[in-house]
């Protein structure tokens, strides 16, 4: 044994072992450092991975939060576009435009208006001999007819009930030409279902006669209701258009004497 430390001793120099533990070490050290500036690299790199993965879904989530919020912002819109269409074919644009504003609508007195009734001769027998759905799209037809033409004169449809068609001119922009137009009106609503009356004829189908009533005065105009909101107007001179209406003959359209000394200068009348 000591004669084998003996030999160690005299074949290596003193400081031999020592140098070799001094390079190791220092190898050693050197490894370790070059790996540790290696796994903080790639530390480093996971690191920006991870960060642009998590910015991308951030962006991800926010891009989509941004599109329900577009969707849900444009469905609003549309919803309000369409509910204020239906409004507008409810009531009058200035009417609609302050009961969306004000929530409610003050009644305003007109002093000249003209109030057009008709309604159709001898409805109750066509409707016994008429199939239901055949006989609504006649109405709606006719009605549809003469929505376009008061449209065209610039006079305000208050309503339709059953067969009877309503309407006035002069509200709810105020003029002083609107017995004129009413009158015009009428005529081309008279024409349309005369022509319609020979269509009938020739088809062998139900023959459809309208009375026409007009009377020109002062009517009060509102909205009435809170969940089936309509306009409507009120006084003395709609029920006298009425009874124009019911007093008028088939095809014809009877006018007050009021109506008649507004036109008289344009159209050509005749005393019944």
């Amino acid at each position: 044994m000591y004669v084998s430390l003996y030999c160690l001793s005299f074949l290596f120099p003193a400081n031999y072992f020592s140098n070799l533990l001094l390079s190791l070490g220092e190898n050693t050290i050197s490894f370790i450092s070059e790996n540790i500036v290696v796994v903080g690299i790639i530390q480093i790199f996971l690191f920006a991975l991870m960060y642009l993965w998590h910015q991308l879904r951030l962006k991800k989530q926010r891009k989509s939060i941004e599109n329900e919020f577009y969707d849900k912002n444009q469905e609003i819109i549309d919803q309000k576009e369409k509910a204020e269409k239906l409004l507008s074919n409810l009531l009058p644009k200035q009417t609609a435009e302050e009961l969306q504003s004000t929530g409610k609508v003050s009644s305003k007195r007109y002093r000249m208006v003209t109030v057009l009734f008709s309604d159709i001769h001898g409805f109750t027998k066509i409707v016994e001999q008429m199939n239901p759905e055949d006989l609504i799209d006649e109405l709606d037809k006719f009605f549809m007819h003469f929505d376009s033409v008061v449209e065209k004169f610039n006079i305000e449809k208050i309503k339709t009930v059953g067969d009877a068609y309503m309407c006035a001119g002069g509200i709810p922009n105020k003029n002083r030409t609107n017995p004129i137009e009413v009158i015009l009106a009428a005529m081309e609503i008279q024409q349309y279902m005369k022509s319609m009356k020979i269509n009938s004829k020739a088809g062998k189908k139900a023959i459809w006669g309208l009375r026409i009533g007009v009377h020109t005065g002062p009517v009060i105009a509102g909205v009435v209701g809170t969940k089936k909101v309509s306009y409507d107007i009120w006084g003395d001179t709609v029920n006298t258009a009425s009874r124009m209406e019911s007093s008028g003959s088939v095809s014809e359209i009877n006018i007050s004497g009021m109506t008649y000394m507004l036109v008289r200068d344009f159209f050509i009348c005749e005393y019944r």
